[in-house]
Formats: C-alpha cells, sequence, structure tokens
C-alpha cells in the first residue's frame, strides 16, 4: 500500500482529481486530497465543490510515495503559483519519489524543470508548454518516476497507470475489470 496525496485547487478538473482518489483507493492505497486554497472546500471549473480532507500548511509530507496534480486551466494556475507545492515536487523528486499530473498540470512539472528529457503528455494545444519534454500523444505515459496525462477523457486511463506503477499489472488489470472499462 502507498501513500498518495492530490492536491486540489478551485478550478480543478473536477474529473481528474476525484478519478485519482477513488481509483487509488480501490487499489488499496492510502489517499489523502489536498487543498491548496488554505480551505478545506475547494469549487472545480464546472462550480462542483469539494471538500478535501486536509489542508496543505497542516500536512506531514514526509511518507508520501506518490504526489499528484490534476488539470484544469485555473486549477493549474492556482497550482503553479503555489510555491510550497512547487518547492514540495521539486524535493520528492530529487528523493526519487513518484510524480504526477494530468491536463494543463504537467506544464507545472516542466516550468519546474521536471520533464527535461522525459517523455510527457499534456492537454492538446499546450504542447509548446512542455519545453524540455519529448511529447506522447497519447493517454497516459511513464517516464522513470514522472506519470502524465493527456486530458479529462484519459482520467481513467491515467489512474490505471498510477496503479500499474505503484502497485503493479496485476492490481491495475483487476481494478480495469472492476470498472468494466474497455478501453
Amino acid at each position: 500500500m502507498a501513500k498518495v496525496f492530490v492536491f486540489f485547487a478551485d478550478g480543478m478538473e473536477e474529473i481528474e482529481g476525484l478519478a485519482q482518489v477513488d481509483l487509488l483507493r480501490r487499489a488499496g492505497n492510502e489517499v489523502v486530497s489536498v487543498s491548496i486554497m488554505g480551505r478545506n472546500e475547494i469549487c472545480g471549473t464546472h462550480n462542483v465543490c469539494i471538500r478535501a480532507d486536509a489542508l496543505f500548511h497542516e500536512t506531514d509530507f514526509s511518507e508520501g510515495d506518490l504526489f499528484v496534480l490534476p488539470g484544469g486551466g485555473e486549477g493549474t494556475q492556482n497550482l503553479g503559483a503555489c510555491g510550497s507545492l512547487c518547492d514540495l515536487l521539486k524535493e520528492k523528486h530529487a528523493a526519487g519519489k513518484r510524480i504526477a499530473a494530468i491536463c494543463a498540470a504537467p506544464s507545472v512539472l516542466a516550468a519546474l524543470g521536471l520533464l527535461n528529457g522525459k517523455k510527457a503528455t499534456v492537454y492538446p494545444g499546450m504542447e509548446s508548454q512542455l519545453d524540455g519534454a519529448i511529447y506522447q500523444d497519447v493517454p497516459a505515459v511513464t517516464d522513470g518516476l514522472v506519470t502524465t496525462g493527456h486530458g479529462p477523457g484519459a482520467a481513467i486511463d491515467f489512474g490505471l497507470e498510477l496503479i500499474r506503477q505503484i502497485n503493479g499489472e496485476d492490481k491495475a488489470a483487476e481494478i480495469k475489470k472492476q470498472l468494466v472499462y474497455q478501453h
């Protein structure tokens, strides 16, 4: 069982954040949704309000195995503007921990230099924001300890890839079957 942190911000693409929490919990991981907004309730890009499990400034990230950024235009801007989060991502990447981002959020990882020389994907039309990365037009891709996802429609593929990385191929296949996911 891995410990996973999924970072929520106002303007987050709801399906991308909630699907990861759901899928990773189904696989038996300890998943904590963390608000970077200074309050537990965040409001997603489609006005779905969600209550995060924890607040960033009150959370101990020392035991984390995987750190996940959902996308969404405004959500990604909020994530990228959070200096403490950016520092944490750089620190965890340097320590050999897994990081992941979907939709527009891989642009945050690219801006931090965490995608240099790595295969990565991003929301269509944002390829130029993956400076230093090797763009892949696929639902989800892992290169080393970094996983990126294409967009909202790839949320399940992205989640299954994260499960494959931290829980193994058999667990990913089990969850895929449980979901009756036929993609």
